[in-house]
């Protein structure tokens, strides 16, 4: 705003510079005439080009612009209070209202108000009527009068502004605090919790042996050697996530998605005893993936396997990833009892079944686009994950 009544003024200063000359007396009178014009259209354009800079110091020292409006009058004396320099007066105490408020826009409009009236006053020919006199004076006033209006406007605006900043910050830190509580969320029920419901299971079954009448050593063993494996994997899976996430902040990390999908698959047999087979596809390798989106690609086809062992009593599951066109393609197949008719993700939700929500969740988080149903299969159920390879050029959490 300051900076365009200096501009203002600068144009007012160069249409009524050569009359201020004319008008001016041989001799001193224009040397002082032409002092005054370079000084008033230099300080103008100054601030008018670097306000940022200059302005604190205008801010500081009000006897600069008080310097500045008798330089102003000397002007408007040659020049005539009719001529366009006359509006220049009325720049000065609107701009001392914006920087000094309304103490700063009451002394400066009072001064400049005095300065016309005394070179009307001091005209040879001096205006027939009163009112035509006190235009300008008047016009001071209110300009000093609209200045610290704006001033407290711009200032409360300013205040408001603020404010709605550090309002913004704050929803933007619990927003991200929320975010991260359901990401670990997510990974603690996708990992680590199944581990130990299965290592619960696992030692309920050894203690039902122990408590038989005839203990059967072999089995005993078995299930004790099952409950050890349950608990190795829940810390070795507390470990990898630990890890992920000191990976996430390191992007240049990559993982190779292939080959870890694979050994997940090949666990996954061995593990709980269904048939599992991963088989690559698509004619092009597989760039390497940031650790933050490949543990949400990985989590997700592991969470698929895990559901058909748990709930769809498939006889195999399939699993394949590979480049097709522009996105990279994961797909886990079982050929099990399939979802209920009319199954929903707001119902899984409801009814606590948070896998299925989960697994939507990571697939939204890194932009990829998730299927499930039957796909092109006759019966069972298909999870396919798409994942554009440009997401992976900007690792996305």
């Amino acid at each position: 705003m300051c900076r365009q009544v200096f501009g203002f003024r600068l144009a007012m200063i160069a249409l009524a510079t050569p009359t201020a000359l004319v008008n001016a007396n041989d001799g001193v009178p224009t040397r002082l005439v032409g002092a005054a014009v370079v000084v008033t259209f230099m300080t103008s354009y100054v601030l008018f080009r670097d306000w940022e800079r200059f302005g604190p110091l205008l801010l500081r020292h009000p006897s600069l612009l008080a310097a500045d409006t008798l330089f102003g009058a000397l002007l408007l004396i040659a020049a005539g209070p009719d001529s366009t320099l006359a509006y220049v007066s009325v720049c000065t105490p609107l701009l001392a209202g914006l920087v000094y408020g309304w103490r700063g826009a009451a002394v400066f409009a009072s001064l400049q108000a005095l300065l016309l009236l005394l070179i009307h006053a001091a005209q040879e020919d001096p205006a027939p009527g009163i009112t035509e006199s006190a235009l300008l004076p008047g016009l001071c006033v209110i300009a000093g009068a609209v200045g610290s209006s704006l001033r407290n406007l711009m200032l409360r605006f300013g205040a408001a502004t603020q404010a709605l900043t550090a309002v913004q910050a704050r929803l933007a830190v619990t927003e991200a605090v929320s975010a991260e509580r359901a990401r670990l969320a997510r990974e603690m029920h996708d990992s680590v919790a199944k581990t130990l419901h299965g290592v619960a299971l696992a030692a309920d079954g050894l203690t039902t042996s122990t408590d038989a009448d005839r203990m059967d050593p072999a089995l005993v063993r078995s299930q004790a050697a099952l409950v050890a494996r349950s608990a190795r994997r829940a810390a070795a899976e507390s470990r990898e996530l630990l890890a992920d996430l000191r990976r996430e902040s390191d992007p240049a990390q990559a993982t190779d998605v292939l080959v870890e999908l694979a050994a997940r698959t090949r666990d996954f047999s061995a593990r709980t005893g269904l048939p599992a087979v991963y088989r690559p596809t698509g004619a092009h390798a597989v760039p390497p993936v940031p650790p933050a989106v490949a543990r949400q690609l990985l989590t997700i086809a592991s969470e698929a396997m895990e559901n058909a062992h748990r709930h769809a009593r498939p006889t195999r599951v399939d699993v394949s990833a590979g480049v097709h066109g522009d996105l990279l393609r994961i797909s886990v197949y079982d050929d099990g009892r399939g979802l209920p008719p009319g199954t929903s993700l707001e119902q899984l939700r409801r009814a606590g079944h948070f896998g299925l929500v989960g697994m939507v969740e990571r697939a939204a988080s890194v932009g990829a686009r998730i299927r499930i149903g039957r796909g092109g299969h006759p019966r069972g159920t298909e999870v396919r994950l798409e994942l554009p390879l440009a997401a992976l050029t900007t690792p996305a959490a």
